[in-house]
């Protein structure tokens, strides 16, 4: 007994970090998850997650739909499924693109889960060390995390009210080795603005004379609350554009449902990288989307969604006039979920945050939408999981905050 206690006491621990992959020096946590840390003390307005209003969850139609699934094809949704996705799901989602001018055939599809693996998958086929991807300025943070463990170098081109600045575009097309581009046209993840029609269609056929790939990621598509829908950039170029989508905006974030649109070849080399991570998307939580969908019920859903956060824009917005001090402007949204204010610049979100959080409200300061850590008096604000009330509530102590360290 002795003999063993001495040996287990003389063994040396791992060296974990010497074990680690290379690559996961370059895996970052998600700011947004640890500001919801912080949202989560108590009183603590936030609006720094882009959450769908969790009360208008369709929690009673996705039960019937899981008993009707599980009472009528329990065998076949309990199973292994295959990489590409649920046949029925994609011939719906085939038609759906349609409404948007996206011409796709059901082999032309990839299911994933939510659109974030899709940006993962994108990574694992196209992205090597060093390979330029271009993104707006600022960007979605989640594709930079999904990326960023693949090694690439970003270079950023500025947007404004029509979107990614496509004069700028053209000059680092011209004088880069691009692998991707990467842009979100429509109510744009975290600054609110959407892409011109004019500016879709350049942007369209500079990358195509350059042989450039376009990534495409669209969420929020479907809630717009003015305006005329825009070409999908994927529908004004079929063979130069990877589009990505969700049913985390529209239906539920908790179900884990995106997809992917490209070229047969590209979506070859997806289901192949796909099959390395995860085999398939849940087949059960596909036929019981699929169910929802096929009875009519989500695009009902999505107009009572787009009345909801239209108030709740107005609300944010109205407040915003009413209670923050001059120098602070912000974006008007035709849709989406979020709001981009600048601030002066001598403010540091990052350090603002903790002023803020003192007053009981939170957000998401601004350097984590850039690639280089850029815009620091900037910050998102998210109006779509939180009721008017306390809209307004949120932005009055926001404002509070914002007096106090204005001085």
């Amino acid at each position: 007994m002795t003999k063993r206690t001495k040996t287990a006491e003389s063994a040396k621990g791992i060296d974990w970090d010497r074990c680690y992959a290379q690559r996961t020096q370059r895996m970052t946590s998600s700011i947004i998850r640890e500001t919801l840390k912080i949202a989560q003390q108590p009183e603590v307005i936030s609006f720094a997650g882009g959450m769908p209003a969790s009360e208008f969850f369709l929690a009673r139609e996705m039960e019937e739909a899981c008993r009707y699934v599980l009472a009528n094809e329990a065998q076949k949704a309990l199973q292994y499924g295959v990489t590409e996705g649920y046949p029925p799901l994609k011939a719906y989602l085939v038609g759906k693109m349609q409404e948007y001018g996206i011409t796709a055939e059901e082999d032309d599809i990839l299911i994933t889960n939510g659109s974030q693996q899709a940006l993962d998958l994108v990574g694992r086929v196209f992205i090597d060390p060093g390979d330029v991807v271009i993104t707006e300025a600022p960007t979605y943070l989640g594709a930079l995390q999904a990326w960023n463990v693949y090694g690439p170098r970003y270079v950023t081109v500025p947007l404004d009210d029509d979107g990614i600045r496509v004069d700028q575009l053209e000059d680092v097309l011209k004088r880069e080795q691009v692998k991707l581009v990467y842009v979100l046209p429509n109510f744009h993840n975290p600054a609110g603005v959407t892409l011109s029609l004019e500016r879709r269609r350049k942007l369209v056929e500079i990358a195509a004379s350059c042989g450039v790939c376009i990534v495409e990621d669209d969420p929020y598509g479907e809630l717009r609350f003015e305006g005329e829908d825009l070409s999908p950039l994927v529908a004004l170029d079929r063979g130069n554009v990877l589009y990505l989508s969700t049913f985390s905006k529209i239906l539920s974030p908790g179900i884990r449902l995106g997809w992917i649109t490209a070229p047969k070849e590209v979506i070859g080399k997806l289901v192949q990288a796909k099959q390395g991570a995860d085999l398939h998307t849940s087949t059960f939580v596909q036929m019981v989307a699929n169910d929802v969908c096929q009875r009519g019920l989500l695009r009902p859903h999505v107009l009572k969604l787009r009345k909801v956060y239209k108030e709740r824009r107005d609300t944010m917005l109205a407040s915003m006039e009413k209670y923050f001090p001059p120098g602070v402007s912000w974006i008007r949204p035709q849709g989406g979920l979020f709001l981009w204010v600048t601030l002066p610049e001598h403010v540091d979100t990052t350090e603002f945050l903790k002023v803020a959080v003192e007053e009981k409200v939170a957000f998401v300061p601004g350097p984590a939408f850039y690639p280089d850590g850029r815009g620091r008096n900037c910050m998102r604000l998210s109006f779509s999981n939180v009721t008017p009330e306390v809209i307004e509530e949120g932005i009055r102590r926001l404002g509070q905050a914002l007096v106090r360290e204005f001085g």
